[in-house]
């Protein structure tokens, strides 16, 4: 028996990669998984995926490979494909690539942000406020994501961000998970409002001290989510 939730296939605009089947199924399924909609150890079938998004199976089968070598689902051979369970060494080590690319792109952006981007990244957080009053954390997550992604296309490093978006579903699940117990929503406020007072100053260090402090608060709710979740956890 499967555990699949109900799906719907991104839009084209969703997927933001030229709309072809595969990686609109693969974005699809990926988002499920990094939601949590679709649980660690849940056994997906190729069939019931395509029943409910309305496609063949053929670029369901293709999303699978694609997830498989992003390390989200794992083939087993005569059982079937299930959903990975979360790596905390993975996510540790995801964490550290993450930390490299973001404290260069936050540097480079307290030495060239514009005035106009400036004002971007304060309507982001004030979005959030807004979200944390609701106390809407899916939207919340949503904004923190537009946050990190407008740095980098603030200072035209948007291959970074792919190359990160590639890498830190792992991550993402996590902080699916930890909304709104593991870290305070105001506390990641606060932090992301440290990172754009110091971009602001034009202070390169201290953008980066910033960032670093906000990255690094993974590491302190991930020990308790996995002693509570021990049964997302593989480590």
């Amino acid at each position: 028996m499967t555990d699949t939730p109900e799906l719907e296939l991104l839009s084209d605009d969703a997927s933001d990669r030229m709309g072809r089947m595969g990686l609109r199924v693969f974005d699809s399924i990926r988002q499920a998984i990094v939601q949590l909609k679709l649980r660690p150890g849940n056994l997906l079938s190729e069939a019931d995926v395509a029943r409910q998004l309305g496609v063949s199976r053929q670029p369901v089968r293709e999303a699978f490979i694609k997830l498989a070598e992003v390390g989200l689902v794992e083939v087993k051979p005569q059982r079937g494909t299930f959903v990975k369970l979360i790596s905390i060494r993975q996510v540790q080590n995801v964490r550290f690539i993450r930390e490299a690319i973001e404290v260069a792109v936050v540097r480079k952006a307290a030495l060239e942000a514009s005035p106009k981007r400036l004002d971007e990244f304060r309507a982001l957080i004030e979005a959030q406020r807004d979200a944390e009053r609701r106390a809407d954390h899916m939207e919340f997550l949503r904004l923190d994501e537009a946050f990190h992604q407008a740095l980098a296309h603030a200072v035209d490093t948007d291959y970074a961000w792919r190359v990160l978006e590639n890498l830190k579903a792992q991550m993402d699940r996590v902080r699916h998970l930890s909304m709104p117990d593991a870290t305070p929503i105001d506390v990641l406020i606060g932090q992301h409002a440290a990172i754009i007072d110091a971009v602001s100053r034009h202070a390169p260090d201290e953008a980066e001290a910033a960032m670093r402090t906000h990255l690094s608060e993974i590491l302190l709710s991930l020990p308790r989510l996995a002693q509570a979740h021990p049964e997302l956890f593989a480590d």
